[in-house]
């Protein structure tokens, strides 16, 4: 039975699969950072978050150790975070252009946004059985989320993550066709848009600027 969106975001934040990333997590909540040693880390699986009805989903690749394993939401609370709410927001997706908090009133218009992994991983690299063991709860969402037109996978992983998952269910024979590359669209049914990460690792470096990721939700907004 597939569960409507409300109970599969309670099972994900219950989820256990992941011993090495669970470990590091509560770790992470318990120990801190000393700029946020008064907050309650939510040191737990990040559920998704957005709009049900969308037409955009928007695909990470996993909560930051800081940024979302502290405060529970994708993308919220660090400058991967500030920098795409920017974006989202400039672009009429979100209602704000900043994201500090679960309860700071953004909210996201026509897109929802997941990840490949809803668990902080050491270094920022979940490991192949880790992505395999979340997985199901992304191909569960794809089933809800029945109004999706346009994907934008953030980064490879994501990017590899989503054709998997329609290589799996015989959507397209071979990944081979659909190369990863910055504002790359894929004419895929939903349409698969690649965009570099906004790690500040791309961010600092100007491997990505906020202009390049405007113009992949532009085109993601004029595709819609």
């Amino acid at each position: 039975m597939t569960l409507p969106l409300p109970l599969l975001q309670k099972q994900i934040v219950r989820c256990e699969l992941c011993p090495r990333l669970r470990d590091h997590c509560t770790a992470i909540a318990r120990v801190k950072r000393r700029a946020y040693v008064h907050w309650n880390y939510w040191g737990k699986p990040v559920p998704s978050f957005g709009d049900p009805g969308a037409r955009l989903l928007i695909l990470g690749l996993a909560p930051g150790a800081h940024g979302a394993n502290r405060t529970g939401r994708m993308f919220t609370g660090d400058r991967s975070g500030d920098f795409l709410y920017r974006v989202l927001h400039a672009t009429g997706f979100a209602t704000k252009a900043t994201s500090v908090s679960r309860d700071d009133g953004l909210e996201l218009r026509d897109a929802y946004i997941t990840a490949s992994a809803r668990c902080a991983p050491p270094g920022n690299k979940p490991l192949p059985e880790e992505l395999a063991n979340c997985r199901p709860y992304l191909e569960r969402e794809l089933d809800l989320l029945s109004n999706v037109k346009v994907v934008v996978a953030l980064g490879r992983i994501a990017f590899d993550t989503y054709l998997r998952i329609q290589k799996h269910r015989g959507a397209i024979a071979s990944r081979s066709p659909y190369p990863f590359g910055h504002g790359l669209a894929h004419r895929l049914t939903p349409v698969l848009i690649g965009s570099f990460h906004p790690s500040q690792q791309n961010t600092s470096t100007g491997r990505l600027t906020e202009a390049m990721l405007r113009s992949v939700f532009e085109m993601a907004r004029a595709l819609l």
